[in-house]
């Protein structure tokens, strides 16, 4: 027999997913602190959804390192453990440079321009000193070669590694940082057009290298965010 077309699979695997970004999200802006209790229920009702796609948001979760779990135990948001932001971040580098270096053929006009428009929202967010919205543009800039070149595995590996390295960059994100990192999206867009792959793989690299200036050597101090989100789920 055909196989039936059903609408609500596709619904309950979006609003699986949209449950998994929205705590990602919270996790890496600082909205649920490092050591917070997470609770199913308190996340379920401050999303307004079921506990069930809480509850696999938190499997996931756990397995990008986000939260720390275990039998019979709370489940807690992980500290930052700076070993593993430099795993995480050299897989993060490599994916990169593997993205532009497969995007650079299939890159269309459209896409280009694409990534030229996010780099002057990002160049507008450092100058405004806006951590959220720089860091928001920066990741659309790169998802546009993630996207173009194709690869599903390159994708998925990008999606549970990247939030690692972001948690700590947010924390420790730098005008200075910023503006080099401005020219460098410059440089990497005109080496796509150029259709120079060696090149563009190779800015790819080094944009994603200078976050390694962002790791200290000992654990990160336990500052806020510089713009804290303010509807955090509330915890008794």
């Amino acid at each position: 027999m055909p196989v039936p077309v059903e609408a609500a699979p596709l619904r309950t695997a979006l609003l699986r997913d949209s449950v998994h970004d929205r705590l990602r999200d919270a996790i890496v802006d600082g909205t649920l602190a490092p050591g917070e209790v997470v609770r199913d229920t308190e996340l379920a009702a401050w999303l307004g959804v079921s506990r069930t796609p809480v509850r696999e948001a938190l499997l996931r979760l756990g397995e990008s390192g986000l939260v720390r779990s275990a039998p019979g135990r709370s489940t807690v948001v992980a500290d930052i453990d700076l070993d593993e932001v430099r795993a995480a971040h050299a897989v993060v580098v490599a994916m990169h440079r593997l993205a532009v270096a497969e995007a650079v053929a299939r890159l269309t006009t459209a896409d280009l321009d694409r990534m030229r428009e996010a780099n002057d929202r990002f160049a507008a967010a450092i100058a405004d000193r806006d951590t959220g919205a720089a860091l928001a543009a920066d990741d659309d800039f790169h998802a546009v070669a993630v996207r173009a070149s194709g690869n599903r595995a390159l994708a998925a590996v990008l999606d549970q590694y990247s939030p690692v390295v972001r948690r700590l960059e947010r924390r420790r994100f730098a005008s200075h940082a910023g503006v080099e990192s401005v020219e460098l999206h410059a440089r990497l867009v005109e080496a796509c057009a150029a259709g120079d792959v060696e090149a563009a793989a190779g800015v790819a690299e080094r944009t994603w290298h200078g976050l390694a200036d962002l790791i200290p050597d000992t654990d990160p101090p336990t500052d806020p965010p510089l713009a804290p989100p303010t509807d955090r789920p509330e915890t008794p």
